[in-house]
């Protein structure tokens, strides 16, 4: 499991420690095959994944293969969740948001099923971003559409061996399958676009620090992570991780009164 999705898990299980006795409920927003939802209910979480199943990443034979498809993993559909008003008190999303093509739509959505003083957190790449991640070509995801220079860039960097997910394509057929893609499934907005939709619903903040402290433990350099804390070197190791990985937004629900 990539350690992105463990690291929601873990988030999760503070997050359950931190609530009173009782029913607590997670969404996997954008579960893709469910395999944070499998994880999760291994470690007898009460999580649900919901997926849109869309063209550009359509996992829905892995899912059904799960059995959970339609009952812990339910279908999205026309951006409405298959689930009742104030639900869930986590809801994650993991590579998802670069995804969706109206993102106020999909705040409201998860607005309504987040129990108030539930917590929504999503990882996922702005502008800011350098290397584009699904291609691991850097900056073409800066290129206008129209640019005349895009194509040519992309394969000048494919044939010196960048680029990741190649299937032994050959450069050429690596770019001219990729780039319609890249035009058609992702929707890369500026950070402070990002963060005034989600303070449209929400309080939200970022919290690169928390998941760079998680992934340094998990890679055995735990001993880093104090330094990673450290107030001159934090906001630093946040933006460092903005640029080359993404956001970790942390978005709150206001408590009813």
């Amino acid at each position: 499991m990539h350690v992105n999705h463990q690291y929601l898990l873990d988030f999760c299980e503070r997050q359950r420690k931190t609530r009173a006795q009782g029913s607590f409920t997670v969404l996997d927003y954008g579960c893709g095959k469910g395999e944070t939802v499998i994880a999760g209910r291994a470690r007898g979480l009460e999580i649900f994944g919901a997926e849109a199943f869309y063209e550009g990443g359509d996992r829905r034979a892995d899912a059904q293969a799960s059995g959970l498809l339609g009952s812990a993993i339910r279908e999205i559909h026309d951006g409405r969740l298959d689930f009742p008003d104030n639900f869930f008190d986590v809801v994650v999303s993991n590579q998802v948001l670069e995804h969706v093509p109206d993102l106020e739509a999909v705040l409201d959505e998860i607005d309504r099923v987040l129990k108030p003083g539930g917590v929504t957190l999503h990882l996922f790449p702005s502008r800011d971003v350098m290397r584009e991640g699904h291609c691991g070509i850097p900056f073409i995801h800066w290129f206008p559409k129209t640019a005349r220079l895009r194509r040519p860039y992309m394969l000048a960097l494919r044939r010196l061996g960048m680029g990741k997910f190649k299937a032994n394509k050959p450069p050429e057929k690596f770019v001219d399958t990729f780039l319609p893609w890249l035009d058609r499934f992702t929707f890369y907005r500026k950070r402070s676009d990002i963060l005034r939709s989600f303070r449209k619903h929400f309080s939200a903040e970022l919290i690169e620090d928390d998941i760079i402290c998680f992934r340094l433990a998990a890679s055995g350099r735990g001993s880093l992570v104090p330094l990673a804390r450290v107030p001159l070197f934090k906001p630093l190791a946040k933006e460092a991780f903005r640029r080359l990985a993404g956001l970790a937004v942390l978005a709150k629900k206001q408590e009813r009164t």
